[in-house]
């Protein structure tokens, strides 16, 4: 029975850990890299869209990100959002593309991104440990509804924590990377 319900909620655990690779990679490293800005929203026509949807993006030199929208009229409005957002760069545009100067991070600076992806992290593993949490109650509520025993209960808190305990493992090494990247970028 826990098993089965385990294997629903993959998808949970599979889909956190994809998002702790997204926001990884939107800390920036001192390195030119698409996936720096492919996500900042981006108010167009009413709706709210992610650059990498109204653009090609591209990295031509290792600091140096050129976004170049498929409709000019946008490029005010990537250029806006990408001052509103919390990256610190400043945008140059040419009235057809946007091109976006990486500076080199002063040791502060990392240290504060180092900060930023620690809490990016750890809203992830909460996200993690909410859907453990929520699969354990369901096993808890089969056990006192009698339709599911006892030992299925430790059983499943044992296969959860093993799951839960690899995606911890998987973060960490995630997140030593990034450090790594950020301290010697």
């Amino acid at each position: 029975m826990y098993k089965e319900l385990i294997a629903s909620r993959k998808k949970d655990f599979d889909s956190a850990l994809e998002m702790a690779k997204t926001e990884a990679g939107s800390i920036r490293t001192g390195r030119a890299s698409p996936s720096l800005v492919e996500d900042i929203p981006v108010e167009y026509l009413g709706a709210r869209s992610r650059i990498k949807e109204l653009a090609s993006i591209s990295a031509p030199e290792p600091r140096v990100i050129v976004i170049q929208p498929w409709d000019t009229a946008v490029v005010p409005l990537i250029e806006k959002a990408i001052r509103d957002s919390s990256l610190g760069l400043n945008p140059a545009n040419d009235g057809h593309a946007i091109r976006l100067t990486i500076p080199a991070l002063s040791q502060e600076r990392r240290v504060e991104f180092t900060k930023i992806l620690h809490q990016k992290m750890e809203g992830v593993r909460v996200r993690i440990r909410q859907t453990r949490e929520d699969i354990l109650k369901k096993v808890q509520n089969a056990v006192k509804d009698k339709t599911a025993r006892e030992d299925e209960a430790f059983k499943a808190k044992d296969e959860l924590q093993k799951i839960v305990d690899d995606l911890h493992k998987k973060i960490d090494e995630m997140v030593k990377k990034k450090e790594q990247e950020l301290m010697t970028s």
